[in-house]
């Protein structure tokens, strides 16, 4: 980022949406690059979006939740710099039969009209759960799941009957055995939010590292701060035959300002695809 673009972040206070301890990866890298003082917003809730755990449904799609957040965070703060994560997990898009890691960061400055955002989808999660009906098997669970520095979600038939944040053998062996008593069943599942689950706050560090990323990437015209991927076009041809295979062979970048584009192509530093991956040469 050069000097105009750096003083337009340089001192202000940035408002960190979260009550998850995300700030703790978050704010060492924002403040490194951009000179800001970052903060937590005091009492903002965002469990009111949405909750893993499902005792508040999201309403709205990660990105569009993100950005609400940051734009709560900035009303309850005054501040006019924000930036928030949402996560999602689930089946991998690409790598079949294992679970990821979805993570969403946008960063906005109201005042200047910025507007950045980044992706990763991690392969890395403990994400999981399951009922169980004896104690050794759920030890397994705990231990596959990383249990006691993951914390775990122990659940019964009831909402009322939920415990989260587990973290200590203790607390989790004596409530299993009261909820099996009771229901005969107990359903137990990796509580992922970031403060109880070192694993995901990893991935966040990595998407909040890839947005600072985006954020110093200016635009080479006007030098304006965000200069970001809008295209991504497939089509590297195959090593072998020639023809185009799914494999991106392009980037477009395009500023959020001025709106000068760029066509890179072959963004990976591949100007061929192997044909094992060629549609035609391995049907």
């Amino acid at each position: 980022m050069n000097k105009r673009s750096a003083a337009l972040f340089k001192g202000r206070k940035l408002v960190i949406a979260t009550m998850h301890g995300k700030e703790k990866v978050i704010a060492p890298l924002l403040e490194k690059a951009l000179g800001v003082e970052a903060l937590l917003p005091e009492g903002f809730n965002t469990d009111r979006y949405g909750t893993f755990s499902g005792e508040i449904e999201r309403e709205k799609d990660p990105l569009e939740t993100a950005r609400t957040k940051c734009l709560d965070a900035c009303r309850m703060t005054g501040c006019t710099l924000a930036v928030a994560s949402e996560g999602s997990f689930g089946a991998h898009p690409t790598i079949f039969f294992i679970p990821a890691d979805d993570e969403i960061m946008v960063f906005m400055d109201l005042e200047n009209d910025i507007y950045v955002r980044a992706r990763v989808v991690s392969p890395k999660t403990n994400f999981g759960g399951s009922k169980f009906a004896d104690w050794p098997d759920a030890v397994k669970f705990a231990h596959i799941a990383g249990f006691p520095a993951h914390g775990l979600i122990l659940r019964g038939p009831q909402r009322s009957d939920t415990l989260k944040g587990i973290q200590s053998w203790e607390i989790l062996e004596t409530n299993f055995e009261t909820h099996l008593k009771n229901y005969g069943e107990v359903f137990l599942e990796t509580d992922m939010r970031a403060m109880y689950n070192p694993t995901r706050m990893q991935v966040i560090a990595e998407v909040a590292a890839k947005l600072v990323e985006i954020i110093l990437r200016t635009c080479p015209r006007c030098q304006f701060p965000g200069f970001d991927v809008i295209e991504v076009k497939p089509g590297l041809q195959c090593s072998q035959c020639g023809l185009p295979t799914k494999k991106t062979l392009s980037h477009r970048y395009q500023c959020k300002k001025c709106l000068h584009s760029v066509l890179k192509l072959y963004p990976f530093g591949e100007e061929t695809e192997d044909p094992q991956y060629c549609d035609y040469c391995n049907p």
